[in-house]
């Protein structure tokens, strides 16, 4: 017969995820020890293999769940509109508004996931490859015809986006300077900005 899982059991996964995520990443995947883990968590190392029953599984838990909240996120962001652009800013605006909270579990997508059999990856490189396609063609629409004229463009500049992007985390300090949509309304300029002088010029 099959064990009941505990009323609390999804509550206390997310709790090692998210304690987990912080202390990979502060500490280095590579480096930490899951009886450090669970000293961290304030939980011995067999509960911890009770949810997760490798330091691998684990870290693909971390980035799953990630990503899945990521793409789910922006794809809540009411599509059609009449302005592609403002479509596109609230994309931007809604993926750093994702971001929020989640500095560890982002700073392990970038560094970690090579750690990952390839079956994990490429889960993950899926999920990945949703949230850039999101992206990019809320790109094309804002300028149709400069796409269909260069398509080779497009993959250079989603990337180009999400490099502005992605290091966000590593110079913004919470509660000082600008705020997060304030830099999703910079990062959009640059990005309109530069298809609008590229158009010019082409």
């Amino acid at each position: 017969m099959a064990r009941t899982l505990a009323k609390d059991h999804g509550d206390k996964r997310k709790a090692i995820l998210k304690t987990a995520a912080k202390f990979f990443a502060d500490t280095g995947y590579d480096r930490a020890a899951m009886s450090q883990l669970a000293v961290a968590c304030g939980i011995s190392k067999a509960s911890i293999y009770h949810y997760y029953d490798s330091k691998e599984a684990l870290l693909y838990g971390i980035l799953e769940h990630h990503l899945t909240q990521l793409l789910n996120c922006i794809k809540a962001v009411e599509a059609g509109q009449d302005d592609a652009q403002i479509y596109l800013r609230n994309l931007v605006n809604a993926l750093l508004s994702a971001y929020r909270g989640a500095d560890s579990e982002h700073r392990l997508q970038l560094e970690a996931m090579r750690y990952l059999g390839a079956e994990q990856q490429a889960v993950l490189a899926t999920l990945q490859r949703k949230i850039v396609t999101l992206f990019a063609d809320a790109i094309r629409a804002s300028d149709p015809e400069l796409f269909a004229q260069n398509p080779d463009d497009l993959r250079p500049i989603t990337m180009s986006l999400f490099g502005m992007l992605n290091w966000f985390y590593m110079w913004h300090q919470s509660g000082k300077g600008l705020t997060r949509d304030e830099y999703a309304d910079i990062a959009t300029d640059i990005l309109l900005g530069g298809l609008t002088r590229r158009a010019r010029s082409r």
